[in-house]
């Protein structure tokens, strides 16, 4: 009876002729198809196609004709996890308020991302440490050392195009284990005028992570006993005082600020759209009859619509047409912003290293566990979910907000190490090391720099390393007085 609610509720088009909205132009689409992300998402997708009827009367016809069956989930079937239970809850506690209200039941993509990621009792990254071998994915600094020395190099180069002022906040979003700001900080350790003016900050909301990362950092508190990661404390790597922030907006401003953001930008949830005969519909995830989670097509435009035409503003007709499917990230652009109003008065600059795109990212969405590639939908809370990058997005975004910073890239992660010397780093590192940690040294410095399988490799087949250095790109936001950042000039 509540399905049958739904449907009939449902018939309003998503672009009425009478519509204020003016995406006419993304409505001459083409039909190609977009690029699938990297796991087929195959669960079952529902839309209400439009059919030429008077107004008197209104029929509801449902297309399945480009539907896939929904695949086998990765684990055996199991009772539903608290996170699981939550999501549905939250599913059913709308689809009440449409029946009574006529306003949605299923919840976007984005909320689903969050949830999973970040909810307070058994999200993703809230609990445990997901990072390293161990883990369900490898990141830049677990790799080498040397990438957290190549950002210290970058941060230096521009505390020194700064001025070299006596106090700067070093602030990184999404630390992980704090690893990239340790060796940051062994790195920098000798530059004393550098880590002398450095108040880091470190914006994680994961008690579990900011623990590792008060460890990793070797901190004390400042009376030189042990204390706890919430504590303002000092780092004994370089005597800088480091202190925790559950957002950038806590972060205190009125001193220049260089902002690290290493893999932040791919966590933010999106929301996505796919085409359909009625114009762009934002994808939503829905419970299925038989209690398992699908994706459904809104009926009804969704206040993410405002930020679709504004990606598609920044946009080429024809790069719009290419895609059946469009990412947007509002919480990306609204942190660009963020980022470039405390930059554009206080000085400084921030760095962006993720994996992405320069330019509209379609259906990117995937999820990991234990270092494969899982279904997005299969037991929420226990794969990793990220999305590619829109890289242009950001750049619009800065630029739309302020006229004191500029943005500059992105490059290629290889172009951006290489530039920055690490090829005579791993030289350096390989004249005193053992054959074992030669081995791991090569290893480290092609996962960094080098595109696809390692030439090198004579182990097992499946442990061949990966190179990340052509898939990773980097981009600056900096204040205008400060000049070209390195390496983009």
């Amino acid at each position: 009876m509540l399905r049958r609610a739904l449907l009939q509720a449902s018939t309003r088009c998503l672009f009425s002729s009478s519509s204020a909205l003016s995406l006419a132009s993304m409505r001459q689409c083409s039909s190609s198809s977009s690029s699938p992300s990297q796991v087929p998402n195959d669960h079952f997708v529902e839309h209400l196609e439009d059919t030429p009827q008077p107004r008197s009367s209104a029929t509801i016809s449902v297309d399945r004709s480009a539907l896939y069956h929904p695949p086998e989930h990765s684990h055996e079937p199991s009772a539903d996890s608290e996170l699981v239970k939550h999501l549905k809850n939250i599913i059913k506690a709308r689809q009440m308020i449409f029946f009574f209200r006529f306003r949605g039941g299923p919840i976007t993509v984005a909320e689903y991302m969050e949830e999973v990621l970040t909810n307070p009792k058994a999200g993703f990254y809230i609990n445990r440490d997901v990072f390293g071998a161990g883990g369900d994915f490898i990141t830049s600094p677990e790799v080498s050392q040397m990438f957290g020395e190549m950002v210290g190099v970058w941060a230096m180069c521009l505390w020194e195009q700064m001025g070299q002022p006596k106090t700067v906040n070093l602030v990184e979003l999404g630390p992980g284990r704090g690893t990239l700001l340790a060796d940051l900080l062994r790195g920098a350790s000798k530059f004393k005028n550098f880590t002398d003016s450095l108040q880091i900050h470190m914006v994680e909301c994961s008690p579990a992570l900011q623990k590792l990362q008060y460890q990793n950092l070797k901190c004390m508190t400042e009376d030189g006993t042990d204390g706890n990661a919430e504590k303002r404390c000092i780092s004994t790597l370089a005597g800088s005082p480091v202190s925790w922030h559950a957002t950038l907006e806590q972060v205190p401003t009125g001193s220049p600020t260089i902002i690290i953001a290493h893999e932040f930008y791919d966590a933010l949830p999106v929301h996505q759209f796919q085409k359909a005969s009625r114009g762009w519909c934002e994808k939503m995830v829905d419970v299925a009859e038989n209690s398992s989670f699908r994706f459904v097509l809104s009926p009804q435009p969704t206040p993410a619509t405002l930020y679709l035409m504004k990606r598609c503003k920044w946009a080429e007709t024809e790069e719009i047409s290419r895609v059946n499917h469009i990412e947007v990230c509002p919480k990306a652009m609204d942190l660009t912003q963020e980022i470039t109003n405390r930059i554009s008065i206080d000085g400084g600059g921030a760095l962006i290293i993720d994996y992405g795109s320069n330019g509209i990212v379609s259906d990117s969405l995937q999820a990991i566990r234990k270092h494969k590639f899982v279904d997005i939908l299969d037991n929420p809370g226990s794969a990793d979910l990220s999305v590619y990058v829109d890289f242009a997005a950001i750049r619009h975004s800065a630029e739309e907000v302020s006229a004191d910073v500029s943005v500059h890239g992105p490059m290629t992660q290889s172009q951006f190490l290489g530039s920055l010397g690490i090829n005579f780093r791993v030289e350096a590192l390989l004249q005193n090391c053992n054959e074992e940690q030669a081995e791991s040294l090569r290893t480290g410095y092609w996962r960094l720099v080098g595109d696809g399988e390692a030439p090198f490799w004579e182990g097992p087949d499946e442990q061949v390393p990966i190179g990340m250095g052509n898939r990773y790109l980097a981009m600056a936001i900096v204040n205008k007085k400060q000049g070209v950042p390195v390496p983009f000039q």
